[in-house]
């Protein structure tokens, strides 16, 4: 072999030296570009609603820390299943995230999508709102109070619009009626908006929904009840009663609290990747014009409720609970 096509066990060794260099250098530079492409954030539910809302004002505050543009794909129906399994059947990927409504969808996967696993499939990375229930009526109802809607449901089945079954404020109604005696309709709209209309148009007596819809809607709802153990909006929700002081019952606190979520296999395959995403989304929480963002949206911002992984993943475990413990009013069964 000539000299000029000889290779040394030298010039190898350098060789290899200078491609792992290389491809470590890569992999840094990949690591640094985080994210690379925009962020895709699934949410299960249409268009236009309370969670459309949220991500975006959250999105629009994020982006600053994040460098990067955010879309987002809407997959509403059988109360959130079908967004859930949209999402699960894409790849693992730090850029695509889910935009959870805690209450209602764990309550959906506990009571019709078991073979979805909260914990393993899906994780819940980030809180970022919490709130409570309430019940509510149009600006026209002869409804007055809340033990005037009871007594009426004593007396005749109530119609209480509301966005799906498998929902805290569902389990509010229904458990309400129960103690009460009184006889509560639900009736499934398949969202806030919808639910809201109805209530206002008097296609039904009554709406039960998180309370800042009600709050939004200003002098065409009035609040009649919260069900948690306080009015923490006090005279922007009309400094409504709670529904446990009203009838000196117990029922537990019924919130739902807004939340980022991926595979549970991206935390395992991108950790620094989804470091980078909670270490951004706690500092947006944290920044005052964030909460003057969700303000001059007409939200109370005392609703703004940060939570790490541990605390989502906590509530999604006591709100699985409640819907244990609530199956046979939600389902019939």
């Amino acid at each position: 072999m000539s000299r000029g096509s000889s290779v040394t066990r030298r010039s190898a060794l350098v060789a290899g030296g200078a491609t792992l260099v290389a491809l470590s250098l890569t992999r840094a530079a990949f690591a640094q570009k985080f994210p690379s492409r925009n962020i895709m954030i699934t949410i299960p539910t249409g268009e236009g609603g309370g969670a459309d809302r949220d991500a975006r004002l959250f999105a629009n505050s994020w982006r600053k820390r994040l460098d990067t543009n955010f879309e987002f794909e809407f997959y509403p129906g059988a109360a959130g299943q079908v967004g859930y399994q949209f999402y699960l059947r894409k790849e693992p990927n730090p850029h695509d995230l889910l935009f959870a409504n805690l209450g209602p969808e764990v309550i959906m996967l506990t009571l019709q999508a078991p073979n979805i696993k909260v914990g393993t499939d899906i994780v819940y990375i980030q809180q970022t709102l919490s709130e409570p229930m309430a019940v509510w009526v149009g600006p026209n109802s002869p409804i007055g109070s809340l033990e005037q809607l009871v007594d009426e449901a004593k007396s005749r089945t109530v119609t209480v619009s509301v966005s799906r079954l498998p929902h805290p404020a569902s389990i509010g109604m229904l458990a309400l009626g129960e103690q009460m005696g009184a006889k509560f309709n639900l009736v499934p709209y398949g969202g806030g908006n919808p639910s809201a209309m109805a209530a206002i148009t008097g296609e039904v007596d009554c709406c039960a929904l998180p309370i800042t819809n009600a709050i939004q809607l200003a002098d065409q709802a009035r609040i009649l009840g919260v069900f948690d153990d306080k009015n923490a909006a006090g005279e922007a929700a009309d400094n409504a009663p709670t529904v446990n002081e009203v009838f000196g019952i117990n029922l537990p606190p019924l919130t739902s609290s807004r939340a980022f979520a991926v595979h549970g296999a991206t935390i395992d395959k991108f950790p620094d990747e989804v470091a980078q995403l909670k270490a951004t989304m706690q500092q947006t929480l944290e920044d005052p014009a964030y909460a003057k963002s969700v303000e001059d949206a007409g939200l109370p911002s005392i609703f703004i409720d940060p939570g790490d992984q541990e605390r989502a993943m906590a509530v999604a475990q006591a709100t699985a609970e409640l819907a244990d413990r609530y199956r046979t009013l939600l389902t019939g069964k």
